[in-house]
């Protein structure tokens, strides 16, 4: 890992009526355009959505990285990520999220470490700790069949 602090940079640009174009050095160009819920078309990626998509994005990384370093053995990890848009005191903001996670394990893995590890992945997720939203973790370990 390179010393802090990390800089990324990314340009988004439109013109007229067109979406937006979202680019950063290195990686893929994204199209930006605003939700359904705003009188978007709703069939492109919106700063919304990227936001959920970076909450579950990097619970996933980060537990990725928290159970090599804690040499726990797993096959799969699925996380759904909920977040509410809603208006606080005339302000529109991101309320909570909630992540529905579901880890598969080995058969003879130590379920109660896999479960901490998930925990430990929620509290060390560098978005959400960047956020004042409230993040609320349903997870669950299953053993593959």
């Amino acid at each position: 890992m390179q010393q802090f602090p990390h800089h990324y940079i990314v340009v988004a640009s439109a013109s007229g009526e067109e979406q937006v174009q979202l680019d950063s050095p290195g990686v893929q160009r994204l199209e930006s355009a605003p939700p359904a819920e705003f009188g978007g078309p709703g069939d492109r990626w919106s700063p919304e959505t990227l936001l959920v998509a970076a909450v579950a994005d990097c619970f996933v990384l980060t537990f990725k990285a928290i159970a090599r370093a804690s040499k726990l053995d797993w096959d799969a990890l699925r996380c759904d990520a909920n977040g509410v848009l809603d208006r606080v005191d005339k302000v529109t903001k991101f309320t909570s999220f909630s992540l529905k996670v579901v880890l598969d394990v080995p058969e003879g893995t130590d379920q109660a470490k896999a479960a901490r590890l998930l925990e430990k992945a929620e509290h060390a997720c560098l978005i959400t700790n960047s956020m004042t939203a409230v993040v609320n973790l349903d997870a669950q370990v299953e053993v593959a069949q």
